[in-house]
């Protein structure tokens, strides 16, 4: 593995892990000891070749796919505006599929695009919104509510549906 691809990768490694709100001996803890702060480090720095095996097992642990830790699969998003919205994906979950199917899936798309795996939060615009509106065949003022209801948005959100007045 070459040095500078060797880099990329651990710069990868090291923003999912931030994102993630870890640190080295965090990745440590969270993992039982079957990750090592300093060879998760070493990887980070580019300082140790990772194989294939540790690196699917590496991208398993942290819940995102191995393509996602490759260079060369920068995520997209970095260029949008500020997010408005935000759903809540700890909450999303525990919502039942047949409610919250087409929110899971396509919450699980933004993230893919966006190479976002903190699993806490997401932020979507209001563009988002009406799409997802249109998806449960209702208005975005209405779907908001229900959102709010199931707990997956703040009641805030109200305030980034209503048109804007000039």
């Amino acid at each position: 593995m070459s040095s500078d691809y060797a880099k990329q990768l651990g710069a990868k490694l090291r923003a999912i892990r931030t994102q993630q709100g870890l640190s080295l001996h965090g990745v440590e803890e969270k993992s039982q000891g079957r990750w090592k702060a300093v060879v998760v480090g070493s990887y980070e720095r580019g300082d140790r070749a990772v194989t294939v095996q540790r690196l699917a097992e590496l991208a398993d642990f942290y819940g995102v796919p191995v393509q996602e830790l490759l260079p060369g699969s920068a995520p997209g998003g970095a260029a949008e505006p500020p997010p408005k919205l935000v759903l809540d994906l700890e909450r999303l979950a525990q919502v039942p599929s047949e409610k919250a199917g087409p929110l899971q899936r396509y919450a699980a798309t933004i993230q893919s695009q966006r190479g976002d795996y903190n699993g806490k939060v997401l932020s979507i615009r209001q563009d988002d919104l009406r799409t997802l509106a249109v998806i449960y065949d209702q208005s975005p003022s209405v779907l908001t509510e229900q959102l709010i209801g199931w707990g997956v948005l703040d009641a805030d959100a109200r305030r980034a549906v209503q048109p804007e007045e000039g």
